[in-house]
């Protein structure tokens, strides 16, 4: 996994035509048509995109043929409508694969809206401006055309229609995805996101797309959905058991790089906005409801966990042992997963010693519970597995009030989170006025962009 990304908290999105179009006539729409070996249906495609861009966008656009080591005829062509038309260029990389060419004209660009589509126009063109808009406008940092919205139009053949499906419910189960087509060939993004999220997606091929989005997506990224009236492809040949497979390892490579919090993703981390309800309040703290919520559901998890722990570990020892290796056991787990779910805090920076702080947190809740042994043992000598069980539950309540406190003033300060330090914690709150940003904001934008023949 590639992490080399700048460092820094993205800036509040901003309305590109407020600043952000390069005065020097840079075009606020890059759509890039990656193609390989398609000298038959370049031409037709570029022309017809070119003519709808013209009467019905209302902003500047270029059109970027990224030819992907083609060996027909498709440079030429490329060349010869770079050279027909002053708004068309063409890129020749020397090695295949979507995703590589994604990423060279995209990280090249100096269009703040970036785009993509595939050269057979499946999708409606139609849907391009409502695409574009939110990113433009600020709303929105990447945007997607579906094809399994309610009042989408699409028309593709039963098979195809089955693996895309299977395919968006494995990302759901696996990955906790919430957007509803991850392949659809239509998907657009603001530059300054691309910068910083690029770097992290690692596939050159045909899963580019749902990495990027996964990854925009933990890193709490506002996508955009707009349904499409998408056509399939016939011709299409692409090697359906071959890219399935890639997927699936993707996914795999994916998950487990989430799972170990091995990227960075803090550093996509945006301000609310420039609403002054939104910028961080002195004195006020941040997140409390949803962090109460977070550590309750995290405590009554660890509270289950310890108490099996105990009883099991009952068996063989004294209730002191017991008690002491099920809350240590509990304990660790508890701070790993308060850490991640409830602070928001990613990444391996600083997990040694928020370790070290949760022991001694620890410490403090086995000091609670064992004293209540103690004090049962001392008053009826020979208490019920039940009774234990009980003053268990009482002293631990006790222990996880303090839990809180300590954790939310002391391991996982709010001044830490909310100020987005390269510890590893996610900005929670915005800066405040005086220090909120409004550099130029980018998008990627994209057209109707049907993935090259991909089973989507």
């Amino acid at each position: 996994m590639r992490t080399d990304t700048p460092w820094g908290t993205l800036p509040a999105r901003d309305h590109l035509l407020a600043g952000a179009v390069d005065a020097a006539g840079a075009p606020v729409l890059d759509v890039v048509v990656p193609v390989y070996n398609e000298e038959k249906d370049l031409e037709p495609c570029v022309l017809r995109l070119h003519d709808h861009l013209a009467r019905t966008f209302p902003y500047s656009f270029r059109i970027t043929v990224a030819d992907n080591a083609s060996t027909d005829r498709t440079p030429q062509v490329a060349a010869r409508l770079a050279a027909a038309l002053p708004r068309v260029r063409s890129h020749r990389l020397e090695e295949k694969g979507r995703g590589r060419a994604l990423r060279t004209v995209w990280s090249g660009s100096d269009a703040p809206v970036l785009a993509y589509m595939d050269v057979d126009l499946s999708t409606d063109l139609n849907a391009l401006l409502p695409l574009v808009a939110p990113l433009i406008s600020g709303h929105s940092d990447l945007a997607i055309g579906s094809r399994l919205a309610r009042s989408s139009r699409v028309v593709r053949g039963s098979k195809r229609e089955f693996i895309s499906r299977a395919y968006n419910l494995i990302l759901r189960s696996s990955l906790a995805a919430r957007f509803s087509d991850a392949q659809c060939g239509f998907k657009a993004i603001r530059r300054d996101v691309a910068e910083r999220l690029l770097p992290m997606v690692e596939d050159s091929g045909w899963f580019f797309d749902t990495e990027l989005l996964v990854l925009a997506e933990r890193a709490g990224l506002r996508i955009h959905e707009v349904p499409v009236d998408w056509v399939d492809d016939p011709d299409s040949t692409v090697h359906i058991v071959r890219t399935a497979t890639e997927d699936l390892k993707g996914v795999w490579r994916v998950g487990r790089a989430l799972a170990v919090g091995a990227l960075p993703l803090d550093r996509l981390a945006r301000p609310f906005g420039d609403d002054p309800r939104d910028r961080a309040l002195s004195g006020v703290p941040g997140g409390l409801a949803r962090q109460l919520v977070g550590f309750c559901v995290v405590g009554a998890l660890s509270t289950l966990v310890y108490l099996a722990l105990y009883s099991l570990f009952r068996l063989g020892v004294g209730p002191q042992l017991a008690n002491g290796g099920a809350l240590l056991l509990s304990a660790v787990a508890n701070t790993a997963a308060n850490r991640r779910l409830t602070f928001g805090v990613r990444g391996r920076g600083g997990a040694v010693r928020h370790q070290a702080q949760g022991l001694v947190v620890f410490a403090i809740g086995l000091a609670l519970t064992s004293g209540s042994l103690a004090a049962l043992g001392a008053a009826s000598g020979s208490p019920s597995h039940g009774t234990e069980l009980a003053v268990l539950i009482a002293a631990n309540l006790a222990a996880t009030v303090l839990r809180f406190l300590l954790f939310r003033a002391w391991v996982f300060p709010e001044r830490a989170v909310a100020e987005g330090r390269p510890e590893g914690g996610v900005a929670l709150a915005a800066p405040s006025a005086g220090t909120a940003s409004a550099a130029p904001s980018a998008g990627h934008c994209d057209d109707t962009h049907h993935e090259l023949g991909n089973v989507r």
